[in-house]
């Protein structure tokens, strides 16, 4: 059996705050406390992303969490054009290492081209009661 709860968020950078708190808060009512730290960096990660590069100006994003059989699945979906790309930040740089980092914590990570914007999620085994 899966549950899902999902919020809108604001294309702002106090957005990403707020979807971490979304994720930490909904893990916490489903008992979820293993890798919740992982989960909620990759919650800020794909959040960042989307307030700098895929939401138009006046649009928001929306955060989905899954529950399923002994896995937590995170979606974060944006109208923006284009798909994101995984790159190789040179060690001077103080950005882009944002989804190397989400692919290295999650054990399944991908990207849905939608009809309008995309979709890109995470999916975490957990232990839930």
């Amino acid at each position: 059996m899966s549950h899902s709860r999902q919020q809108r968020f604001p294309r702002a950078y106090v957005s990403v705050r707020a979807a971490r708190q979304f994720v930490g808060d909904t893990l916490g009512e489903w008992g979820c406390g293993d890798r919740r730290d992982d989960i909620r960096l990759c919650v800020s990660e794909l959040a960042a992303n989307a307030v700098l590069h895929g939401v138009p100006i006046g649009r928001e994003f929306a955060v989905r969490l899954v529950r399923e059989s002994g896995a937590v699945r995170v979606e974060v979906r944006d109208s923006g054009p284009g798909l994101p790309v995984e790159r190789r930040a040179a060690p001077e740089e103080f950005c882009g290492r944002g989804l190397w980092l989400v692919r290295e914590l999650a054990d399944q990570f991908g990207v849905r081209d939608e009809a309008v914007g995309k979709t890109v999620w995470v999916r975490f085994g957990v232990s839930l009661p």
